[in-house]
């Protein structure tokens, strides 16, 4: 079976398991500037570029990705998430993106394959693709609400880029994740789907939405039901929510996506929310007992964990999903779904 069909039988027998957080198992490690730095010739300070990580020390990200493996997870994702020209322009690596989203994929396929191997089971590979650090909806400059620090054209170029890069180094999907802006969503998706036509390869996008505040919109202004209808044109084969929150505060937004997007759920809550000094204090038991709620009412297909949450959270969630139901998927029917902010729907 194609990884489509392979996803998506299973996805209806049981709920998947995901990875989860990479900027919190890079930090456990502790890295000095050299590095992040490797033997590469660069002239801005390195630190904190945790993609290049896969290029300078592949052990490390390796070795993670093994213990999200180990842990459990169906799928793991590339360390990717700010590989495009636009966000690395911050280190002044926007020459080294395609071998980064290229290395970053073979070395997430090897530790998949390699998983396999060993007990038969196929796992997945996600290509990250991350919001960037630049938003398409909303202008940087309160005097000029009509500014743009970069425009559409210019941003899918970047995000053709990335996505030939992890097409090629063999990823199973493109995540687009962390969503904030859902005009960027739409570029990279447009970005995301020429890329795989270019390939021949059917590759199938995920969608994931991040809310900023309670009221439960993203930064740009979309409730969830809003952005669904602004995406679902794209048919992806999972559409979800990620960060933003913990189990617990993302649930109602949650439960808002469940009963109306007609595609397999995916959600990767952070470990609670931060403290004082930035750090998450939520353990893995209690993450995975916030999410069995979930699984009470039948919210999910895919779960697994964002910042602050550790291949320990991982295996505790993927003890609480075993031999649970996932969610059904509903038949949604046949009317126009429009959305500016706020979802609109033409039933006749």
């Amino acid at each position: 079976m194609t990884p489509r069909e392979d996803f998506t039988a299973r996805a209806q027998q049981r709920i998947l398991v995901f990875d989860g957080g990479y900027g919190t198992a890079i930090q456990r490690h502790r890295l000095g500037e050299t590095d992040y730095r490797g033997s590469l010739d660069l002239a801005k300070d390195q630190k904190g570029n945790n993609d290049l990580l896969s290029i300078t020390r592949p052990d490390i990200i390796g070795g993670i990705h093994d213990a999200y493996l180990a842990a459990g997870a169906d799928m793991i994702e590339t360390n990717t998430f700010s590989s495009t020209r636009v966000a690395m322009a911050d280190y002044g690596c926007e020459h080294l993106v395609r071998d980064i989203n290229l290395q970053s994929a073979r070395l997430a396929r090897a530790c998949a394959d390699r998983a396999e191997a060993q007990d038969g089971i196929r796992r997945f590979v996600a290509g990250s693709v991350g919001p960037t650090n630049k938003t398409l909806s909303l202008s940087p400059d309160v005097n000029d609400p009509g500014y743009r620090e970069v425009d559409f054209d210019t941003l899918k170029a970047d995000y053709r880029e990335q996505c030939d890069a992890l097409i090629e180094g063999g990823v199973d999907f493109l995540l687009i994740e962390t969503i904030f802006d859902t005009l960027n969503a739409k570029c990279a998706a447009m970005a995301a789907q020429e890329a795989a036509e270019a390939s021949g390869r059917d590759v199938p996008l995920m969608i994931s939405m991040t809310i900023t505040d309670m009221a439960g919109r993203n930064l740009s202004g979309h409730t969830v039901q809003g952005f669904w209808n602004s995406i679902r044109h794209v048919k992806p084969l999972t559409i979800g929510l990620n960060c933003s929150f913990g189990a617990d505060l993302l649930r109602p937004y949650l439960v808002e996506l469940a009963k109306s997007a007609d595609a397999l759920v995916m959600a990767y809550p952070n470990a609670g929310l931060p403290n004082e000094l930035g750090q998450y204090d939520e353990l893995p038991e209690q993450t995975a007992k916030l999410i069995e709620v979930w699984l009470d009412e039948g919210l999910v297909n895919i779960v697994g964990g964002c910042c602050g949450t550790t291949p320990d959270h991982i295996a505790a969630i993927a003890k609480a999903v075993a031999d649970r139901a996932p969610r059904m998927v509903p038949m949604a029917p046949v009317v126009t779904r429009l959305a500016g902010l706020e979802p609109f729907v033409m039933a006749a």
